[in-house]
């Protein structure tokens, strides 16, 4: 086996201390099928950064390199305050490489994974922001295609009323040029099984609105501790994305009006047409939902719409100075 293509499999160990492109790997702090990320020094700002470097395999693809280039440049140029921004992508020694800014804390499956379900005040401001970085995305034309809780990072927020800043990450700079270039076969798609849209399972043409269906299935597990679809098999959960309606959250969660049910069968349709046109629109519809009923005072049945009270009597001590219409 070529040496460089057994530089981004081997051992974490193997790769820290390196100085690649400019960056000196300190350790790993992520790994999937396709990619390993790192935290690094910018040796050249001294600052730290998530390294992310691609399969050696990718590089050797012209397509895949050109497509590469072009879809770095159009998420560097999206300015988003959720959205984890990147500084610099190209490639060396054999490799294709992505730096974004390092965010410390944790992300939401390690969240949910140590509380739990969250409240709906704190799942719905998580929700609020994956789905501004994803509206912003998408006015660029890029779509995520893998939303899921590893790839939302949560930190520390500014105050009480923001007591969480989420950054949405790993913006999929090469999922649609994997499927372009004959890295993934006919039937196949990229993204987790959990929160993948029907139409990516089928193969069909995605926009948008399979990040909103992908989001749906997110603050679902926020707000139960579990994605929508529970199976047993692989297959079974891709049956189930395609076919079988969406559960009711509320059998879950009680304490929240059944008006949120309806919310996410808009939200995980099994065809885009029936969704919601933009994330925003989802998280919107479902704060809606979820807000409390306002009371109105009750009115006697049958009577007709009642009179103000008038004003109090005045005190005994009062009554001589007033005068009573006659």
């Amino acid at each position: 086996m070529p040496a460089d293509r057994e530089l981004p499999q081997g051992r974490p160990s193997e790769l820290v201390g390196r100085r690649i492109a400019g960056y000196r790997v300190e350790r790993e702090i992520g790994r999937g099928g396709m990619a390993v990320v790192y935290r690094a020094r910018d040796l050249r700002l001294d600052r730290t950064v998530a390294l992310k470097l691609l399969a050696p395999e990718l590089a050797r693809n012209d397509l895949f390199r050109q497509r590469f280039s072009h879809e770095s440049r159009v998420a560097a140029a999206i300015d988003h305050p959720n959205i984890v921004p990147v500084f610099e992508a190209g490639e060396t020694e054999g490799l294709l490489y992505i730096a974004m800014r390092y965010v410390p804390g944790q992300d939401l499956r390690v969240l949910l994974d140590r509380q739990g379900p969250l409240p709906f005040p704190a799942a719905g401001r998580i929700a609020a922001q994956i789905a501004s970085a994803l509206d912003a995305a998408h006015a660029h034309e890029l779509v995520h295609r893998d939303v899921k809780p590893g790839n939302v990072l949560v930190a520390e927020g500014t105050d009480s009323d923001h007591p969480e800043h989420v950054y949405l990450t790993d913006f999929g700079l090469t999922k649609k040029s994997l499927s372009l270039t004959g890295f993934t076969t006919a039937g196949q798609f990229v993204g987790t099984l959990d929160y993948v849209a029907p139409e990516q399972i089928s193969g069909r043409p995605v926009d948008g609105r399979c990040d909103v269906y992908s989001l749906g299935c997110v603050v679902f597990e926020t707000l139960t501790g579990a994605p929508p679809f529970r199976r047993e098999d692989d297959m079974a959960l891709l049956w189930a994305h395609q076919y079988d309606p969406a559960p009711p959250l509320t059998e879950q969660r009680p304490d929240l009006p059944e008006a949120v049910d309806e919310v996410f069968r808009t939200a995980l349709a099994k065809t885009p047409e029936d969704r919601f046109a933009s994330c925003a629109q989802f998280v919107a519809a479902l704060r809606t939902a979820a807000a409390p009923a306002r009371r109105t005072p009750t009115q006697v049945a049958g009577a007709g719409p009642q009179a103000p009270p008038g004003p109090p009597e005045p005190p005994g001590w009062a009554r001589p100075v007033f005068r009573r219409a006659g």
